[in-house]
């Protein structure tokens, strides 16, 4: 929660990923929501779709506004990860991970998942569109394929973000924000080059400047 207080009134949303839920349980979500920023909630729930529906419907009661559910579960889960959210107001969006930031192409040829990253993405993308969902989660260079197949309207949050000259730790296919945002990104998630900085409120502005020259005018 210090992190979040520290950062509430400089960012629109604040992300809760699985480390904190694991450390905190649901009742952080309601904490966040009430700093005034939106939350995601990064859990990436894979599994069956009864399961992932009760998730889902649990996250939503939680106050996330945002969900997200890994496209490889298949359309019959995420249609009840989408049919879910539906039935609590107000509803959730829900998106759905295509490929992690941390898998490239060396890390794919040990999957028995045939293709380049961009094109499963996109095939990944479509799919979840047709289930309707309200976007993705992408490596920023997902992001013009699935624009293309999918149109502005469907949201694309872009994790995989660090700034020219930091350190890309387990990220693979990253970009800067700058670069992001020229791509088409809608949402950036940006953590470790804020957290992780000797001064995260310096980091954190300069990375603001940053994005606010690159939007369009």
């Amino acid at each position: 929660m210090d992190a979040a207080r520290r950062f509430a009134p400089h960012v629109g949303w604040l992300k809760i990923g699985l480390e904190a839920f694991v450390a905190e349980g649901p009742s952080l979500v309601r904490e966040v929501a009430a700093l005034g920023p939106r939350v995601f909630l990064d859990l990436k729930f894979h599994d069956i779709p009864n399961t992932v529906g009760r998730a889902v419907a649990a996250a939503a009661r939680s106050g996330a506004h945002l969900v997200n559910v890994h496209a490889l579960g298949g359309r019959a889960m995420m249609a009840a990860a989408r049919e879910a959210a539906g039935s609590i107001e107000p509803r959730s969006r829900v998106i759905a991970v295509t490929l992690l930031t941390s898998i490239d192409t060396r890390a794919l040829s040990d999957l028995p998942v045939a293709g380049h990253p961009e094109g499963i993405a996109r095939r990944l993308a479509a799919l979840a569109k047709e289930c309707g969902l309200d976007g993705v989660v992408c490596s920023p260079e997902d992001v013009p394929g699935i624009r293309q197949a999918c149109g502005s309207g469907f949201l694309t949050v872009v994790p995989g973000i660090r700034p020219a000259g930091s350190a890309a730790g387990d990220q693979k296919r990253t970009a800067s924000p700058a670069d992001a945002i020229r791509l088409g990104a809608d949402l950036l998630v940006i953590g470790r080059p804020v957290t992780a900085a000797p001064d995260p409120d310096g980091a954190l502005a300069a990375l603001l400047l940053e994005i606010e020259s690159a939007l369009p005018r």
